[in-house]
């Protein structure tokens, strides 16, 4: 028997499926994952696999001949078989808090490598806590119970304007799910902010959106705006190499419309991939379309074109052009010719 990881093909989603699940990446941000503080916090049964596999990164894999002392080692939160009623269960369930608190626009329940143990139907419930759920909470239905196909991303979109701080994943009689995603966007409450203090408006959990890149071979365009330093070099934005002055470039979307008065640029662990200069540029819009160029007239330089060093954070104040009157909605970050930036700091004032 062969032992290798993945040695089954993974099922990918085409279609309508893969244009949803296109449209979340771009516009919103997964609120549960564990990057962000996504937390699973309890279940009914993990007795197979953890509840925590929930929010990890990627789709889950599989290794052929894998075991626990509890059965088939799998990469995902499994149950044991309650069959229903039986037992006293009538479906399982697993509470997540989500790191973001947001507006919910979609669920991407994943069943990767679960084909003969996937659920036969899921729901998902929502609740606004300052505490951990607990017996007296009230849960809301924001997806009614509906069937999912086994060893699939199954997409789902969600219409409604309600901001949430925990979700119930409920799966119905029992079996395993791979992968969670909550899609949406945050809802920041900008009274935890004190007067006049310099807000990082390009970072996700405030509500910052990385829109658009020019080329994200190596790594996702959402780490620039991630939470900490970059653990390694795949927890960054990198391109793949060109063969011409470049630059690559990434656009993100300002938390909120603001000043620009303190600017990070972060290489951690890029040594021999970092750019080898960058310019920052800033817009007003009322639009996140910058497709095929669209409005390029509008930017104005923040930065110029600065050297940059390997694994180094690099600060910047007095090299700030527009002062503190001036407000933006969104900044490109341009690298030269190409290259690996870990993360990208944009320190402002609201209230424009």
């Amino acid at each position: 028997m062969m032992s290798d990881i993945n040695t089954q093909e993974q099922n990918k989603l085409s279609g309508e499926p893969l244009e949803l699940e296109r449209k979340f990446k771009t516009h919103c941000v997964d609120l549960a994952s564990a990057r962000v503080g996504g937390e699973t916090l309890s279940c009914s049964d993990d007795f197979f696999a953890g509840m925590e596999n929930l929010l990890k990164e990627g789709r889950g894999i599989f290794i052929d001949g894998k075991f626990t002392d509890r059965g088939k080692w799998m990469d995902g939160w499994e149950s044991r078989r309650s069959y229903g009623r039986d037992n006293g269960r009538e479906f399982d369930w697993c509470i997540v808090r989500l790191g973001i608190k947001g507006v919910i626009r979609g669920f991407d329940i994943d069943t990767n490598y679960f084909r003969g143990n996937a659920p036969q139907t899921v729901s998902v419930e929502a609740c606004v806590s300052d505490v951990q759920p607990n017996k007296s909470t009230v849960w809301h239905t924001i997806l009614k119970e509906v069937s999912v196909d086994a060893h699939s991303q199954n997409m789902f979109e969600i219409t409604e304007d309600t901001s949430w701080t925990h979700v119930r994943l409920n799966m119905f009689p029992d079996g395993g799910i791979a992968r969670f995603r909550v899609y949406g966007e945050a809802d920041v409450n900008w009274n935890d902010f004190v007067d006049g203090e310099l807000i990082d408006l390009a970072y996700i959990k405030n509500g910052a959106k990385a829109l658009l890149v020019s080329d994200m071979f190596f790594s996702d365009k959402n780490n620039l705006i991630m939470p900490g330093r970059g653990k390694d070099m795949g927890d960054g934005w990198e391109t793949k190499r060109r063969r011409d002055p470049g630059p690559d470039w990434s656009i993100v979307k300002l938390a909120s419309k603001g000043s620009i008065e303190k600017v990070i640029v972060d290489t951690c662990h890029f040594k021999g991939n970092f750019p080898d200069t960058f310019k920052l540029e800033a817009m007003v819009s009322d639009s996140d379309d910058f497709t095929n160029g669209a409005q390029e007239d509008k930017w104005q330089p923040v930065i110029i074109q600065t050297k940059l060093y390997a694994h180094r954070e690099h600060l910047f104040l007095s090299e700030i052009i527009p002062d503190n009157t001036q407000a933006f909605t969104h900044v490109r970050l341009s690298i030269y010719p190409d290259g690996g930036i870990s993360r990208l700091r944009v320190f402002g004032k609201t209230g424009f």
